[in-house]
């Protein structure tokens, strides 16, 4: 079991292996009895491309451990949990693609989270924050920070900048269940999805 404290560690004999760390499971989806693990990743080992998404395919052939290094079901994985992973670099030709997960080590849990839904008032790229009307009065305004980590999703679910956010837009927003007490109230956005 030392590839729990080593990710680096061989996992499978098979040289074919890719292997990423700090990846966001964006979605899990449950198909006739297994587990399928969406997450994007910046920080690979053997991809072709440093930054990307793969919906992995978690099953009995899937070690998983929590951050104590303690076997889990493949049913305790959730959106938003930070992930260590290895997987096969046979996959397939989707979007995204599709692997096989050989090894999951869970490194951190999503903070508690709130979800806020209403129309962008204000967009301040420079500062990384943008301003959500909640409802129709001014007083409903919140301001959320834009982190690096912040998961921006357009109304299709695909991946977007801060850029391509517009004034006017509905988005669903995703955010640290503390807020301070100024006005407008702030807090930091987990992700924000674009929606009708």
């Amino acid at each position: 079991m030392d590839h729990i404290d080593n990710l680096s560690a061989p996992v499978r004999p098979d040289r074919n292996i890719l292997r990423v760390f700090s990846a966001l499971i964006e979605d899990v989806a449950r198909e006739r009895g297994t587990v399928f693990v969406t997450i994007s990743y910046t920080n690979c080992a053997g991809c072709g491309t440093p930054s990307g998404t793969v919906r992995l395919v978690v099953n009995h052939d899937t070690d998983i451990f929590d951050e104590q290094g303690r076997n889990i079901r493949p049913g305790e994985l959730e959106r938003g949990m930070t992930v260590d992973a290895s997987f096969s670099s046979a996959m397939t030709r989707s979007i995204p693609p599709q692997s096989q997960a050989f090894f999951i080590r869970i490194t951190n849990r999503p903070a508690q989270s709130v979800t806020t839904t209403g129309r962008i008032a204000e967009i301040n790229a420079r500062n990384n924050f943008i301003i959500v009307l909640s409802g129709p009065n001014p007083s409903s305004a919140i301001r959320f920070h834009i982190l690096p980590d912040t998961v921006i999703l357009d109304i299709f679910g695909r991946r977007t900048r801060l850029s391509a956010l517009r004034p006017g837009m509905r988005v669903r927003v995703e955010h640290a269940s503390f807020m301070t007490a100024g006005i407008p109230p702030q807090t930091t956005a987990f992700k924000i999805q674009v929606i009708r």
